[in-house]
């Protein structure tokens, strides 16, 4: 079909477009043969350049044929001796005028030669614009938008709270698999949620966000309560945290410390009751102070993952370098 179409072009249309087509398609091919060490690229490339230099060959002989015309073949002289003569008595009618084939335009047929290759080439740089991408690359995952969820009224009692989606935003960065040592991967979940902290019926606002990557996860909490930091490290020596060791984060009291997360199995639709509690793989989590004056309330930043490898703690303080500038201090009471 293709070369039917090639056909009915007029000669200095399709001959340009042709050699056009074969010298980029050539060279393209040569390109890949020594990137890419392949002889049967290669081969093809030569192919295209061997058929495009046959056909400059063409227009070339037919530009000569054009500006250096034959002479026109020699008249029968004999034929001409031998006629009867002609009467010159009365009004001999001349011979009309032989009205020369006109010859197409040698500049229009080129200037619509260029004119379709230019066409051609505007379809090939818009069709990855206008056609559906076959890019299977992963795109990381965002934030859910919660501005319209209506907050406990924990958050409302609070002071300057931030919300779940704040977190969310704050802890879900581009550099955030760089910061966890793994910077191929990308965000498979985001969530922000406005929770309210356990056993306190409800009064004490506790939102967090997750982000989690095929290798580890991440999550942030920011707990608005009275419990300072040297409180809450003599209440992590009565539980099963290991580990412990307090320090500095951007100037305010912080603790590192271990434990195990919890396992649960839950069956869906089985008629049984799910699993016991297990334990989980170990976490590591950084507890900072919501303030430089560590007047109550704690951010923590806890890193986990299912095959119980843990990055370093500096991976988690320039998380929290990240998240803290993204929790507004409690004001002064």
């Amino acid at each position: 079909m293709l070369g039917f179409l090639l056909r009915l072009l007029p000669f200095w249309v399709r001959e340009p477009l042709l050699i056009m087509l074969g010298s980029v398609l050539g060279v393209r091919l040569l390109y890949l043969a020594v990137r890419d060490p392949d002889w049967g690229v290669a081969g093809f490339g030569v192919v295209f350049l061997v058929f495009t230099a046959v056909r400059v060959h063409t227009v070339v002989r037919a530009l000569r044929a054009r500006r250096n015309p034959s002479p026109a073949p020699p008249s029968d002289t004999t034929a001409v001796a031998a006629a009867p003569p002609v009467p010159t008595t009365g009004a001999v009618p001349r011979p009309a005028p032989v009205t020369p084939e006109k010859e197409p335009n040698a500049w229009g047929q080129a200037f619509a030669a260029v004119a379709v290759i230019g066409a051609l080439a505007g379809v090939l740089w818009a069709a990855p614009h206008v056609l559906p991408s076959d890019d299977t690359t992963p795109q990381a995952a965002s934030c859910p938008g919660g501005e319209n969820e209506k907050l406990p009224k924990a958050y409302q009692r609070t002071p300057r709270p931030v919300t779940g989606g704040e977190l969310c935003t704050a802890l879900n960065r581009p550099e955030l698999a760089q910061l966890l040592g793994t910077p191929g991967e990308v965000a498979t979940s985001a969530s922000g949620s406005n929770n309210t902290a356990a056993l306190t019926d409800g009064k004490v606002a506790q939102p967090e966000a997750q982000v989690a990557f095929d290798t580890y996860t991440v999550n942030v909490s920011a707990t608005y309560n009275k419990l300072t930091t040297d409180q809450y490290v003599k209440l992590m020596k009565y539980g099963n945290e290991r580990d412990i060791k307090t320090l500095s984060v951007l100037g305010r009291p912080a603790v590192l410390s271990s434990d195990h997360t919890m396992k649960i199995e839950i069956n869906l639709g089985s008629g049984t009751s799910g699993g016991p509690v297990e334990e989980g793989p170990l976490a590591r989590t950084l507890s900072v102070a919501l303030d430089r004056h560590d007047r109550g309330g704690y951010c923590e930043i806890t890193v986990w993952s299912t095959s119980g490898t843990l990055p370093n703690d500096s991976a988690l303080l320039d998380i929290a370098e990240q998240v803290l500038p993204g929790i507004p201090e409690p004001p002064v009471r």
